[in-house]
């Protein structure tokens, strides 16, 4: 395989602990691939949001250093990106993002040919959030006074039909334009697919066969249905949840998981139909994961424990066949792992990743440790207040950074408040104990371990918000960010 195509699949807000192949995973599909390729148990995310962590995953960088984060929510162009250098090399390059962050409102285009929004049946710059959120039909109605003449009102309009009538968040419509596309590929050149699917996100809602298996016998897809599901009024005390609500919870989670391994299913006989299966590289994995009544959270927001880091990675293909690894590794390792896969110079990228290589043929060293940042509350205590008026101490708290570093045995987090924690992951992987104040020699080591991590490399200069259209403000909304 001298130029392989490469696919990109990021299981948006997947997390480990649900997707390691096991008996009991909802993912068949993910387990048959990583039998056949290489799954890596021990993937850590550089952030537990999507910005962050893609904009990781697409440059080899830590938030730090590519300034995407909570309070500059865009990947400037200092940096060079994967699909850049794939484009440089000569391959197609196509993307198709069903989260609203992923597009080119925030840096996320820079080297695509193509790259979709799955909520759009047409591809269109307005993008009519707002009309398509709005909870009662007088609302819909002012917004779609106020938006549907904006551009191409038909094209609109259809959007709008398209997202009140679609079963789910664009898994659908994403995998068919991909089956479409392979059937209909005559090009010579060899091509990135990267795909985004955001069904594992809040709110969870999969199709009823796929949610039935993980209820308890006792529970109605009804009544799981029914529980409120808004992370930020969870947050901020505005209703509370109790143990049964969160394990029909954390069932519609494991449920939207099993509907989206039937979309695996579909993209590797897709690729297998087209010849192109033996030819490809292909890559699932998290970018964060998800807190369902853990750590006292709903949703991957205000904290870096490994609920929200730990995610799954896969590789199959081009020479990934040994099955498991469990070295430590981290998601922006994915860089130079596929540029060795292709084969690809690219000095520029090669020189500011801050990845490490886990092709077969590479010859870097394991890492001894992991690391992740939180560099910006989002959305911020203030957004919080404005949203529901007073908010409790916990909840102002949230104002202030987070940093981790972990190795095999231990993992310490800092917040720009001081706090600290200390954990012994190798005998408390829940995270329950927090040892800082018991164990202040190992805490200190780690603290230093940290410090000297973050002065080894330039940080980004960045600062500000960054303006967005009034859609993509409401659909992230909706998504919980705002």
């Amino acid at each position: 395989m001298s130029r392989p195509n490469v696919v990109v699949t990021v299981l948006d807000t997947a997390r480990g602990r649900d997707t390691v192949p096991a008996a009991a995973s909802p993912m068949p599909t993910l387990s048959s691939i990583a039998d056949d390729g290489t799954e890596f148990t021990r993937a850590f995310s550089t952030a537990p949001w999507t910005l962050p962590s893609h904009a990781s995953l697409f440059t080899g960088t830590y938030p730090s250093r590519h300034g995407a984060h909570g309070g500059h929510t865009v990947l400037d162009g200092s940096l060079r990106t994967l699909a850049e250098a794939f484009r440089d090399g000569g391959y197609e390059t196509v993307g198709l993002s069903n989260n609203t962050w992923i597009t080119e409102e925030f840096g996320f285009d820079r080297g695509f040919g193509t790259l979709r929004r799955g909520w759009q049946y047409v591809q269109s710059d307005v993008d009519l959030g707002e009309v398509v959120r709005a909870e009662h039909p007088m609302a819909k109605i002012r917004a779609a006074r106020d938006r549907l003449f904006e551009g191409n009102p038909l094209v609109n309009a259809v959007n709008v039909l398209y997202n009140e009538l679609a079963d789910d968040e664009g898994a659908e419509r994403t995998t068919a334009w991909v089956e479409r596309w392979l059937r209909g590929r005559d090009e010579d050149a060899p091509f990135l697919l990267f795909l985004n699917y955001i069904e594992p996100h809040i709110e969870y809602r999969p199709p009823r066969e796929f949610a039935e298996r993980y209820l308890p016998p006792d529970a109605s897809y009804e009544e799981a249905m029914r529980i409120r599901q808004d992370p930020r009024a969870y947050d901020v005390g505005a209703y509370s949840l109790d143990e049964r609500e969160f394990e029909l919870l954390a069932a519609l989670y494991r449920g939207e998981l099993a509907a989206l391994d039937a979309h695996l299913a579909r993209l590797r006989a897709a690729l297998v139909a087209a010849g192109e299966w033996e030819e490809t590289v292909f890559v699932v994995l998290g970018d964060h994961g998800e807190n369902v009544g853990d750590h006292g959270f709903l949703g991957h927001q205000y904290d870096l424990h490994d609920t929200l880091l730990h995610v799954p990675f896969v590789i199959h293909g081009g020479g990934f066949r040994g099955g498991r690894r469990d070295e430590l590794v981290q998601t922006l390792d994915l860089v130079p792992t596929l540029l060795d896969a292709a084969g690809l110079a690219a000095p520029e990228l090669r020189d500011q990743a801050q990845g490490r290589s886990l092709h077969p043929t590479a010859s870097d060293p394991p890492r001894s440790a992991v690391f992740a940042e939180y560099l910006g509350p989002q959305p911020s205590p203030e957004a919080l207040e404005a949203r529901f008026g007073s908010i409790p101490d916990r909840v102002r708290a949230f104002d202030r950074t987070l940093r981790a570093v972990r190795t095999a045995e231990e993992k310490y987090i800092r917040g720009g408040d001081g706090t600290e924690w200390f954990y012994r992951v190798d005998e408390d992987p829940e995270e329950t104990a927090n040892l800082a104040a018991e164990a202040p020699g190992r805490t200190r080591s780690l603290a230093r371990r940290l410090d000297d991590w973050l002065g080894s490399f330039e940080h980004a200069e960045v600062a500000g918000e960054v303006s967005m259209s009034a859609g993509t403000r409401e659909r992230l909304a909706d998504l919980g960010y705002l």
